[in-house]
């Protein structure tokens, strides 16, 4: 509309709103993006890109043990922290100009500072007003530490990547994605690492085959488990922090990073104020169309805490803009939605768990391999893979497929693929396994236990 300065205002330049405002560029709508932190949001610069290229450098200690198993001698190897965090710095600055030049070609006004709303048609970043027809908010999400004596002390996944140096001993404490991956890369990096965990197994919601085959292999790879135990309270001795854990015993660590839980990023843009409805954990409620109680501002990505995933974003961002400006009004499905765990071995899963096929299918044949990659049987690593298929007995079709092992995330890629398809198990078994390949045992499992509902 002519009275207002553009068509489209993004509050958070992170991988929804990034994508928002591309597409609603491209669509030929006037668009402003705001960011006070980094392009890229959490993914690009805290999250997903440097902790992928963390996992990289961390599998080198187990490549050069390897290596005698075929041949190879490896000469005396060292590690320096500080090389790759300034390589991995490097990298995340070439993403900013990547970012920066795609939102230009798109024809967006990119406006640095910490944005605010005035109302609902009104945002204000650097106390100058921008008025816009619509407001996105992609703010996303920000790290939570619960408060208890000497939490001032911890560390959480944004300090992380930005570590002088590597600890000789690090506490993790947390069951998600980040606390597990995390806790494989500093292992493997050469820090004695202990994970610490509330309840009886990490990994909520996820497979229970899956999660207790990861523990085990984890428990291999010199990552110490603590579950059912909380750290009660933090002190400095010594410059180190001494850890005062819910069992009565005491550790001693250079570092504490705790990945206890991330919480949407709303604070300071008067969201409640304007009228806009949050949930109890305060994030953006919206509808299928991505708007608020407010119908001129809208909500996408992490701030609305439905599936915390960068292509899931991503995906949002598109859909939002093609609703708005494309002419498409079809919702963003959620369902099977696959997922990679960079731990290590890595986890990949698309589909129902074994629990959730319960509940949901009635009858169900669960089909499950455990065995060595070939890579290990000269190697001598006494590191095991799992692949399970989760089938509905009465239609035959895939309805879950679940993975620990070596690139579990690029497999599960293709199988995701078929499970969208409707693809059944007589499809798996009439499809011809590329051998030898770890991937192959998703097409000739024939061995199953039938479950019922």
């Amino acid at each position: 509309m002519a009275e207002h300065d553009f068509d489209l205002f993004v509050v958070g330049a992170g991988s929804a709103g990034v994508r928002a405002a591309r597409m609603a560029g491209g669509f030929g709508a006037r668009v402003a993006i705001a960011e006070d932190r980094y392009l890229g949001g959490t993914c690009v610069n805290v999250g997903c890109i440097p902790k992928k290229l963390l996992v990289y450098a961390s599998h080198f200690s187990e490549d050069f043990e390897d290596a005698g198993g075929f041949g190879w001698t490896v000469g005396k190897s060292t590690f320096a922290w500080k090389s790759l965090i300034q390589r991995k710095d490097v990298e995340i600055e070439r993403l900013h100009r990547v970012y920066a030049e795609l939102l230009a070609a798109a024809g967006v006004r990119t406006v640095k500072g910490r944005a605010g709303l005035a109302d609902p048609h009104t945002v204000v970043v650097n106390d100058k007003p921008y008025q816009a027809e619509r407001i996105v908010v992609a703010t996303g999400s920000w790290p939570v530490v619960p408060e208890f004596p000497g939490s001032e002390h911890v560390i959480t996944s944004n300090d992380a990547f930005f570590l002088d140096e590597l600890p000789q001993r690090v506490l993790i404490v947390g069951g998600g994605y980040i606390a597990v991956e995390f806790a494989g890369i500093f292992a493997a990096l050469g820090s004695a690492t202990t994970l610490i965990y509330r309840g009886p197994l990490f990994l909520r919601g996820l497979d229970h085959d899956i999660r207790e085959f990861l523990a085990a292999e984890m428990t291999k790879k010199n990552v110490e488990l603590l579950f059912n135990t909380t750290i009660e309270a933090v002190e400095k001795v010594r410059g180190q922090l001494k850890a005062h854990l819910s069992d009565g015993s005491q550790r001693e660590a250079e570092r504490i990073f705790y990945a206890t839980g991330r919480t949407p990023n709303v604070k300071g843009l008067r969201l409640e104020a304007l009228g806009v409805k949050l949930d109890a954990r305060g994030a953006v409620i919206v509808d299928e169309d991505f708007r608020s109680s407010v119908p001129s501002i809208y909500a996408i990505g992490d701030v609305i805490n439905r599936v915390k995933l960068t292509p899931v974003a991503l995906a949002e961002g598109m859909v939002l803009a093609e609703t708005l400006y494309g002419g498409s009004r079809d919702p963003l499905n959620y369902a099977d939605i696959p997922t990679c765990i960079f731990s290590q071995p890595n986890v990949g899963t698309v589909g129902l768990t074994e629990e959730q096929a319960r509940e949901q299918c009635g009858a169900c044949k669960v089909y499950k391999s455990t065995f060595t990659p070939l890579k290990h049987t000269l190697s001598d690593r006494n590191e095991k893979t799992l692949m399970k298929l989760i089938v509905e007995q009465d239609s035959d079709r895939v309805v879950g497929a679940h993975m620990v092992g070596p690139d579990a995330g690029e497999i599960i890629q293709g199988i995701a693929i078929a499970l969208k398809a409707g693809a059944t198990k007589a499809t798996f078994d009439a499809t011809m396994g590329i051998h030898p390949t770890m991937a192959e045992e998703f097409v000739i499992m024939r061995e199953f236990q039938l479950e019922w509902h």
